[in-house]
């Protein structure tokens, strides 16, 4: 049986070995062991290697830790079938169209994949919270496929320049609590930093009622930028932001493009894992 408990430095030796590395077969086997002896709906599926080594990714090899996520990962999918047992494109296509989400195309120094999302580009009008919620779920269950994702987690700017009261209706007490859950324990991506550009004074209301179900960790990698935030957010991001927001070649535009293309390109897949959690 594999050790429950690799600690930190073992933990980040098995992070860095490729899928196919022997050396992670026998976290893996007590992975898939623990799932199947829970059965439904734990083991909804073949639980091929890869998608387990997320989980332990997530969680540098520490098992129990990686136990609970998965747990917790078909746990919140079945508590919130309203963003979770749909995931097809077609769904979110309006959003996606409207600009509301880029993908940066490189790396932040240290490795972390980088989204930002434009709260101006949300219509509450048109689109609910669950809307967006599910946007983001599409996009966190593509790039989580990548093992450099897998290892170095990502970080979020959300530009909140728009934000007004019918966004923040929209954020229910019910809603916040399932937003905590995936930032926290329910997603197997490492949270490495959420960065707010000109958040107005009406947004600090929504961001108290999240907060209470944040944890330490996460709290303290919350960074809060301002309007004049032009500067510290090129401190973070070097050479990788889009001409919006300080940097010298793509535009926003031209991300929210591309990435309206993986998703729409991604259908089957996306159409798969949508089965496996209705």
């Amino acid at each position: 049986m594999a050790e429950a408990r690799p600690g930190p430095p073992a933990g980040l030796q098995l992070n860095a070995l490729p899928d196919h590395s022997p050396l992670l077969q026998p976290s893996v086997a007590e992975l898939r062991g623990r799932a199947r002896a829970a059965g439904a709906p734990l083991a909804p599926q073949p639980l091929p290697d890869a998608f387990l080594l997320r989980f332990l990714r997530a969680r540098d090899f520490d098992l129990d830790l990686a136990w609970r996520l998965l747990k917790n990962y078909y746990k919140w999918r079945a508590e919130c079938p309203e963003i979770s047992a749909n995931l097809h494109p077609g769904s979110v296509l309006g959003l996606l169209n409207a600009g509301y989400l880029g993908v940066l195309r490189a790396r932040d120094p240290t490795g972390s994949k980088v989204l930002i999302y434009r709260i101006a580009h949300w219509d509450p009008k048109v689109f609910t919270a669950y809307d967006v919620f599910r946007l983001s779920l599409i996009t966190s269950e593509l790039i989580v496929q990548e093992v450099e994702t897998q290892r170095n987690g990502i970080k979020v700017v959300f530009d909140l320049a728009g934000w007004h009261f019918s966004h923040a209706f929209q954020i229910t007490p019910s809603v916040a609590k399932k937003i905590a859950a995936v930032l926290t324990d329910s997603f197997p991506l490492k949270v490495r930093g959420i960065h707010l550009i000109n958040e107005p004074i009406i947004f600090h209301a929504v961001f108290s009622m999240i907060k209470p179900f944040l944890t330490e960790k996460i709290k303290e990698r919350i960074h809060m930028h301002g309007t004049n935030y032009k500067a510290s957010l090129l401190q973070h991001f070097p050479d990788i932001l889009p001409l919006e927001y300080g940097g010298e070649e793509v535009s926003m535009e031209d991300l929210c493009q591309e990435w309206t293309n993986v998703v729409m390109k991604s259908e089957n897949y996306l159409s798969s894992i949508s089965q496996n959690i209705e």
